[in-house]
Formats: C-alpha cells, structure tokens, sequence
C-alpha cells in the first residue's frame, strides 16, 4: 500500500513539472537572473537539475546557449580588433 502511495505521489510531482508557468513564476524567473553571477548560476541550475517545470528547464537551456554564442561572437569581433590595432600600432 504504501509503494502505490509512493508511485502516486511521484507522478503527481511529475505532473507538476510539466504544468504551464504563470505570469509571476517567470517575472520571478527573469528577475533572478537579471542578478549577476546568481543569474548564470540559476540559468545552470535550472537547466540541468531533475526537479525544474519543464518549460523553465528548456528556457534555461536556450539562455545559455544563446549565451555562449554571445561570447563566441564577441570574442571573435574582439581578435579581429585587436589584430587590426596590432597591425596599426604594433610598429611603434
């Protein structure tokens, strides 16, 4: 008896996970992230731990990599600056 209540109880959980966020659950969910260093921790988090709603999971997982394509942009518009003024200036 105590096994079906168990079961029960994990797919109600599970159910849970996968129920639609409200409006105050993502302005609370944009707000923690709008915190630097907490943000990026919380996006980590979010993404890969097993007891995050579902769609907040994938949310986070899409801000990361959009993340890392910033970065990867950014450090690639930052060589090509830097090796213009080291052609520029590097002589002197």
């Amino acid at each position: 008896m105590e096994n079906l209540n168990q079961s029960e109880g994990y797919r109600q959980y599970d159910e849970y996970l996968k129920q639609p966020m409200s409006v105050g659950e993502w302005f609370v969910t944009i707000l923690i992230t709008a915190i630097p260093l907490v943000g990026i921790i919380m996006l980590f988090v979010w993404a890969f731990s097993g007891n995050t709603n579902v769609n907040k999971a994938n949310w986070a997982k899409a801000s990361l990599i959009w993340a890392i394509i910033g970065i990867v942009i950014a450090g690639f518009i930052l060589s090509i600056m830097g090796a213009a003024l080291w052609s520029a200036y590097g002589n002197y």
